[in-house]
């Protein structure tokens, strides 16, 4: 099998070379087409010092010919996606490519395309990962990717700032950017008065549609000095810098307001580490994890831990925590468990779904604690599918049972009144039986101090 039919299927997109799979580690094939960049972008040091610096994902040369030279980057354990993004890694993940941008002007080069899935989280902060992306500066022209920033970047974030990070899952739909023209509508008028969004969205737009019919593609582009590039670049960093995020959440401060006392919180904390332990994992996810608090407690013993949550605000809660601690073996981001990331692009295959991704990552231990009764009660989800869910991609899996008497199920059968026979399977025997279909059960205990049951099971 050639290196070729291994190729990754987003491939396609990048002239300059591929990635490949190759016996499960990923490669990156550049082509002779490039070899005049990669050679100076190599031997003047350029890549070395982004590198060390942490902008740049580790790479080594693997073989060189004339036909191709062949680059292994530094594994990363699991790619997340910008729709996957809370708000604070979304910002930084711009932040990321501006410095990188500035950065590379100030040598001499360029970024040639600015998508945001050319950022990803490893070892708690962003890192690019498109080691080809990079071309020869032209003196007096602008920059070529400054509108796939504004689509990928800038315009998502700002959209988020009005509208709620619920915006980013625009990202699944539009691959290539949400349009400017789009962004312009979403935004308030008064926006319009903006020193910043009016030139970088708003005239963007305008420009844009005005040169809509430009078939032949005649329309002159500007001519644009470095240091007007640079004030651009600067401008944009220092409006990104400073954005916040307005709304809130009802699971950001979850932790304040559980329905059980401290001590009963700990004794949970230690009968998971008590488990967790003698099964000694590489990797392990916690789904619906919120802020990663339960994660923590196997943190200096598994080498990769992912968390995940439906809330924004609990996953930039819990990315400040990765940030603040240095915990470079925690990787946090959004997930709604009732609606998975799909499988994006063209022909749905350049980014895959969920999914695909956890059972390539494969964890050696799935948690997933005060979850089912989200799952099952909110999502009208029968245990059996849930099940078959977590068998998808987990070994063994930590689950909790919040059961009819815990206050927080009675709070959601209360709103289901109407089809309250519908739930009479919610219980300790129906969802035993459900997941048997799929796991053995390997333990199984009362949570002090709680109405819940912790399961422990391992996949058939």
């Amino acid at each position: 099998m050639t290196k070729k039919t291994n190729a990754h299927e987003a491939s396609f997109r990048d002239p300059s070379g591929y990635i490949f799979h190759d016996n499960g580690t990923l490669r990156r094939a550049i082509k002779p087409v490039y070899f005049p960049q990669y050679k100076k972008l190599t031997e003047s040091g350029f890549f070395q010092n982004l590198i060390q610096n942490g902008l740049l994902i580790p790479h080594e040369e693997t073989s060189n010919s004339p036909e191709e030279i062949v680059i292994t980057p530094e594994k990363i354990p699991f790619i997340t996606n910008p729709y996957e993004w809370s708000f604070e890694q979304y910002r930084h993940a711009a932040l990321h490519t501006l410095k990188i941008q500035k950065y590379a002007l100030s040598k001499g080069f360029i970024l040639k395309d600015a998508s945001a899935y050319n950022v990803t989280f490893h070892k708690g902060k962003p890192i690019f990962i498109d080691t080809l992306s990079f071309d020869f500066y032209e003196e007096g022209t602008p920059w070529r990717a400054y509108k796939q920033f504004i689509t990928h970047f800038f315009g998502p974030l700002v959209l988020a700032k009005y509208h709620g990070t619920e915006i980013f899952k625009m990202m699944q739909t539009y691959i290539d950017g949400i349009p400017v023209k789009l962004i312009s509508s979403l935004l308030p008028t008064r926006t319009k008065l903006s020193s910043t969004l009016y030139p970088n969205i708003h005239l963007l737009a305008k420009m844009e549609s005005k040169h809509s019919e430009d078939y032949k593609a005649e329309t002159k582009i500007a001519t644009l000095s470095k240091k007007a590039q640079e004030n651009i670049l600067q401008s944009l960093f220092e409006y990104i810098k400073d954005l916040k995020l307005k709304e809130t959440s009802e699971w950001g401060d979850y932790y304040n307001k559980t329905n059980y006392n401290e001590t009963a919180f700990e004794a949970k904390k230690e009968l998971i580490k008590k488990w967790i332990k003698p099964l000694n994992p590489q990797k392990l996810i916690d789904v619906g994890g919120n802020d990663g608090t339960f994660g923590r407690t196997v943190i200096d013993s598994v080498p990769h831990i992912m968390v995940t949550d439906i809330d924004s605000n609990a996953v930039d809660h819990n990315y400040r925590q990765v940030q603040q601690n240095k915990e470079e073996n925690m990787l946090p981001f959004v997930c709604d468990v009732l609606q998975p990331a799909p499988s994006v692009g063209f022909n749905n295959t350049e980014r895959n779904s969920l999914i695909e991704r956890l059972k390539e990552y494969s964890p050696d231990v799935t948690m997933a604690l005060a979850l089912i009764h989200h799952i099952t009660l909110s999502g009208n989800v029968p245990f059996e599918k849930s099940a078959a869910f977590f068998a998808s991609f987990s070994k063994n899996l930590i689950i909790e049972l919040p059961t009819r008497d815990d206050s927080w199920v009675e709070s959601l059968l209360v709103r289901k009144r109407e089809f309250i026979n519908h739930f009479d399977f919610y219980n300790e025997i129906e969802f035993e039986k459900g997941y048997s279909t799929y796991f053995d059960l390997e333990k199984k205990e009362a949570v002090m101090g709680t109405k819940r049951i912790l399961y422990l099971y391992k996949r058939k």
